[in-house]
């Protein structure tokens, strides 16, 4: 009876064998080993502890490291890219590219508001023409010449005091102020309203410069020729011209004769001749 029951058993197993197993036994494919994601995700902020102590145990992050988890989060870098500001005494020591100087050369005739160069003797081309101790102004008082003058520095003098108590006077506030006046005539060796037999002009010895207009800082002129007898900007001229008298020893305007109908001549000959 065993021996059967035995036999059969293993009869049992051998089929069950011969069947093979349920499930495959081969391995399950694994996963790539990194995947990259199409965008870094998301940086919380570091959480630091504070160190309420003050004992300084723990390492802080150096400014480089939080910059670089700044641009991975997105934010702007924690520290500014600018440039550093130069000190404040580097912009003191450059002139301003805004408002250029008017101003040109030296100061010439021991005046600090007379600019100008330093020219020396100037000859003659005939007799009583000439300048000993000539100068080329350009600027007198903050007021440019609209061309370089020669004449002496007695007559710079004089033109500097008639442009601070006459001429700035006069113009007041109007337009800005006064910054340039329009030059017609300075040196040059030739005698009196260019008459033949006639004496040499003051403007052949350096004592003589004429002005035929006043430009303001808008833009704006005030014209001896257009202006004499018009409004305030005639009142204004006629201020200037009477202000003269007494730096120049002759002042001749458009009341003067027909020879000054467009321009002021000022002269420093002891002539007191103001017309």
């Amino acid at each position: 009876m065993r021996p059967l029951l035995a036999a059969f058993l293993l009869a049992l197993t051998g089929s069950a064998a011969l069947a093979g197993p349920d499930r495959s036994l081969r391995p399950i494919a694994r996963a790539p080993l990194i995947s990259m994601p199409d965008s870094l995700p998301d940086i919380a902020p570091l959480d630091l502890p504070q160190d309420v102590n003050g004992l300084g145990l723990r390492p802080v992050p150096r400014q480089p490291v939080l910059d670089i988890v700044a641009a991975l989060q997105g934010r702007p870098p924690v520290t500014s890219l600018r440039p550093e500001k130069r000190a404040t005494r580097v912009f003191r020591a450059t002139p301003s590219a805004r408002q250029p100087s008017t101003q040109t050369g030296r100061a010439v005739c021991g005046r600090r508001d007379i600019l100008g160069e330093v020219v020396g003797k100037v000859p003659g081309q005939r007799r009583g023409c000439g300048i000993d101790d000539a100068v080329r102004v350009t600027t007198v008082s903050g007021v440019r010449l609209s061309t370089p003058a020669l004449m002496n520095c007695r007559t710079a003098k004089a033109l500097h005091q008639w442009v601070d108590r006459g001429l700035k006077r006069s113009v007041g506030n109007r337009g800005g102020g006064v910054v340039s006046m329009t030059v017609v005539g300075h040196y040059v060796c030739r005698t009196r309203n260019h008459k033949p037999g006639a004496p040499i002009s003051e403007h052949g010895k350096g004592n003589a410069i004429d002005l035929s207009a006043f430009t303001l800082a808008d833009g704006s002129q005030i014209s001896v020729l257009k202006h004499w007898n018009s409004g305030s900007a005639g009142r204004i001229l006629r201020r200037m011209h009477r202000r003269a008298c007494g730096p120049f020893g002759t002042v001749i305007g458009p009341d003067g004769d027909r020879y000054h109908k467009d321009h002021f001549h000022f002269d420093t000959a002891r002539n007191n001749y103001c017309k």
